[in-house]
């Protein structure tokens, strides 16, 4: 999903392209989950005739200045993406449209022409994301419960490690709540950690000095690093984490095995053979890696468990929470009429029917895996009782049998 080099390379691809341009035609999708509190009516007549005066960035949010409010402010969510027709914006690792795909997109939600005849369009595949027409959207939320830009406000040494000694969390989960740092997603929680040689479920409050120190010359460096090349994977140094995360079995990066394990609520790539968890945590919180990233509608997979968004509601868990968690069946309960056979999922596959499928019900991949177990749990629930029959019909089976004529057996003489 789009994080903080991503949003940052849209923001300049707008301040270089956009400003002083008044807007001379809008479309703003007919689309009430991504275009939030505002009609696509209202929102367009808002905006004609505006100038577009400066962009800005807080964390995963964009927002526009023009010369009188309200103004567009974008939340990128899972997909989110800025356009600009005829200027080479970054593509992030899985973009929604392609080059030669119809313009503007089918799947914009926010399109405006611009006086010189410059295009810009935000579009977005998934409908995670979430288009605003805000007064001042530094005032309200998401932007105003977002903690310092991991690049523009960043931590000194001293602040980031006197932060940690006082956090009784993962570190991963840590660096994943955007009111903790804003900007710091899935891929680059990863990375830092790996530079860093940390594990995701190391205790924040356990990690030395130079530990902190390490940690904090990584994020600087990684995010700095990944903005100058505008936020082009392929141009991200050859021995990043990056490069390996992404396929769906585990890999290996200079020889050395890359796992998958779930921390702070989302799938985390490391290498356990260099980032080793220590201290008392390493036997409360190890829990057995996943040798395979979980698969999601569309071909997303990894990352991205990034249904759940890196938003202001990403809540730190502690140790225990973020390791593994099995489903335990739940005791009692009718089983009659849950004795299917769970669904089979489908296959995976770039359909405009599977988007819909995906997006209209809100987050069904996080949930349809839960209900895959739960289904295979009544599946043997139902399974027990129909044996606890047949046992049952064994055992009457041992009982004196009665005579041919119906009578009962006379008792011999004594």
């Amino acid at each position: 999903m789009p994080e903080l080099p991503e949003v940052e390379a849209a923001r300049r691809a707008i301040e270089e392209n956009c400003l002083g341009k008044k807007i001379k035609r809008a479309i703003i999708a007919n689309d009430s989950k991504v275009i939030e509190g505002v009609s696509s009516v209202d929102f367009e007549s808002a905006l004609l005739g505006k100038t577009i005066v400066s962009a800005h960035r807080k964390g995963k949010n964009l927002w526009l200045h023009l010369d009188s409010p309200p103004f567009p402010s974008f939340q990128f969510g899972m997909a989110g993406a800025i356009y600009i027709k005829g200027v080479a914006v970054t593509k992030y690792k899985r973009s929604a449209v392609k080059d030669n795909d119809e313009w503007p997109s089918k799947y914009s939600k926010f399109f405006v022409e611009l006086d010189d005849g410059l295009e810009l369009s935000f579009t977005d595949k998934r409908r995670f994301a979430r288009v605003r027409l805000l007064k001042d959207p530094t005032s309200v939320p998401p932007i105003s419960e977002l903690g310092p830009d991991a690049l523009f406000e960043p931590m000194t040494i001293n602040e980031f490690t006197d932060s940690l000694s006082k956090k009784k969390i993962g570190i991963k989960a840590l660096l994943l709540d955007q009111s903790y740092i804003s900007g710091i997603g899935n891929w680059i929680a990863d990375e830092v950690l790996y530079q860093a040689r940390i594990h995701p479920l190391q205790i924040c409050s356990s990690l030395s000095k130079e530990n902190c120190a390490t940690l904090h010359n990584c994020i600087k460096e990684v995010i700095q690093y990944a903005v100058e090349v505008d936020a082009d994977c392929k141009r991200f140094p050859c021995d990043w984490l990056f490069h390996f995360r992404w396929g769906k079995k585990s890999g290996k990066i200079k020889g050395k095995k890359i796992d998958f394990i779930n921390a702070g609520g989302r799938t985390s790539a490391y290498v356990p053979e260099l980032q080793k968890l220590s201290g008392t945590v390493a036997t409360k919180a190890a829990g057995k890696p996943r040798k395979q990233a979980s698969k999601k509608k569309g071909g997303d997979e990894a990352e991205d468990n990034d249904d759940d968004e890196d938003g202001v509601g990403d809540e730190p868990t502690n140790e225990e929470e973020e390791s593994t968690k099995i489903t335990k069946p739940k005791k009692g309960g009718n089983p009659r009429g849950r004795g299917r056979k769970p669904p089979m999922k489908r296959k995976a596959k770039e359909s405009d029917d599977d988007d819909d499928d995906d997006d209209s019900g809100g987050n069904n991949d996080g949930s349809s895996e839960e209900d895959d177990e739960d289904l295979t749990e009544k599946d043997r629930k139902v399974k027990t009782n129909t044996s606890n029959k047949q046992v049952k019909t064994v055992k009457t089976s041992k009982r004196p049998v009665s005579s041919q004529d119906g009578k009962k057996p006379k008792r011999a003489s004594s």
